[in-house]
């Protein structure tokens, strides 16, 4: 049975865990999540600061920003630093990046398509020919594919050494939060859904947090030292409703359920996606023997973790602290009494 730490932290007969499963081979950068979150958690803005760092304007979760969309660009040469060859990048294939399917079989499943739609396909010489047919046909199946644009926009030639990345970054809800270990007063709490909340009426300001979290998450907000950070929406999804982020996301890109009803769904689309050629593609945080237990918060990514500023081997360091406890008290009594031998053998 997998460790549920909602039981552990005390909650009986708790629901199943709740996370989040974002998708960002789907992910448009539209900025909606971002925005859904401000409102429904009455964030205050961040300045209105222009970056002039892509069309990131946020440029990281902070206090006021619990939900991150970042914009990576990447050329051909800086794609897949694993090693593997995104599909067409090689041959300069239309739709380079995209895990499309390319050669016989594309040219099979394109005359499917277009024997299905009465399309005739090609015609939109910005696209690749079995999604110019399925979006004639009213599909978005491939709608947002990083290497693709909207269905139905002219381009003047189609792009093959460039592609954006892009992913919604929150807090991960961590198995086992170095946050909760060191919080002295109580602020941060488990729920019985396994997220973790921080109460900002309870929260002192100490910032003990901040350097426990393996990924950053967690910010202080400079006008009351107070920490903020996503709650998962914990007031929407005890009254049955889904996060404000997940709600408004428009490609559903950021899936709310059940954490492992997500990692099934989430194990099926990578076999997917490497299906079609996506061979870098890969699962973050999903895993729980990693360094926090897996996350409540998992995501598909297209690249290395690196790339999209995430660290590659999260570990929290408080995971062992109980057996650290443990060991400093018996090293402790073995001290007393070894002292205590010492002088006892001094009597006369």
């Amino acid at each position: 049975m997998p460790f549920d730490p909602a039981l552990d932290a005390g909650h009986v007969d708790a629901p199943p865990r709740m996370g989040f499963f974002t998708d960002t081979s789907v992910c448009i950068g539209c900025k909606a999540c971002e925005v859904a979150c401000k409102e429904w958690n009455l964030v205050p803005d961040d300045g209105f600061d222009l970056l002039g760092q892509s069309y990131d304007n946020t440029g990281g979760l902070t206090a006021n920003s619990w939900r991150h969309v970042a914009f990576i660009e990447q050329s051909a040469s800086s794609a897949s630093t694993s090693g593997a060859a995104p599909s067409g990048a090689a041959t300069g294939t239309p739709g380079a990046f995209a895990g499309l399917p390319t050669g016989p079989s594309a040219s099979a499943q394109t005359a499917t398509v277009a024997a299905q739609t009465g399309h005739d396909t090609g015609t939109e010489p910005g696209l690749p020919p079995a999604v110019d047919a399925l979006a004639a046909a009213g599909s978005t199946q491939f709608l947002g594919m990083p290497g693709t644009d909207l269905p139905g926009r002219t381009m003047d030639a189609p792009r093959t050494d460039f592609r954006w990345l892009m992913m919604s970054n929150v807090c991960k809800h961590c198995t086992h939060a170095g946050c909760l270990d060191v919080c002295p007063t109580g602020a941060l709490f488990r729920t019985e859904f396994g997220t973790v909340v921080v109460q900002e009426d309870i929260c002192n300001g100490c910032g003990y947090c901040i350097p426990a979290c393996p990924y950053g998450v967690i910010d202080q907000r400079k006008d009351d030292g107070r920490a903020w950070k996503c709650t998962l929406c914990y007031d929407r999804i005890g009254d049955g409703l889904t996060p404000a982020c997940a709600t408004a996301c428009p490609t559903e890109s950021i899936q709310y359920g059940e954490l492992d009803e997500l990692r099934a769904r989430a194990a099926e689309r990578l076999t997917r996606l490497q299906d079609q050629g996506e061979t870098s593609a890969r699962l973050y945080g999903h895993d729980p023997d990693d360094g926090v237990g897996g996350d409540g918060a998992f995501f598909l990514l297209l690249d290395e973790p690196e790339v999209y500023g995430l660290p590659p081997d999260p570990v929290v360091a408080t995971k062992h602290l109980p057996a650290m406890w443990k060991k400093a008290g018996l090293a402790a009594l073995t001290m007393v009494g070894a002292a205590v031998v010492a002088f006892a053998g001094r009597r006369p």
